[in-house]
């Protein structure tokens, strides 16, 4: 691999993993648990409605909430 290329997929994964907890708080994923009114309120309500009364264990949601609740402050 040439340098350009090693330096873009670092780059690019520590965006990532600072990125990503930004956005899940920006989304309403965060430690003090989903955000009244935000995406991610709306994420869990589709979500129990799909599953049939709950969010499963492992899904998309389940695994933001986790994320957002270790790592997030809230929205930004």
């Amino acid at each position: 691999m040439d340098p350009a290329t090693v330096l873009a997929v670092g780059t690019g994964a520590v965006v990532a993993v600072v990125g990503a907890p930004l956005v899940l708080g920006a989304a309403g994923f965060t430690s003090a648990g989903i955000a009244a009114g935000s995406l991610a309120a709306k994420a869990m309500s589709y979500a129990a409605v799909a599953n049939g009364s709950g969010v499963a264990a492992g899904s998309v949601v389940a695994v933001c909430q986790s994320i957002g609740a270790a790592h997030c402050q809230g929205p930004v």
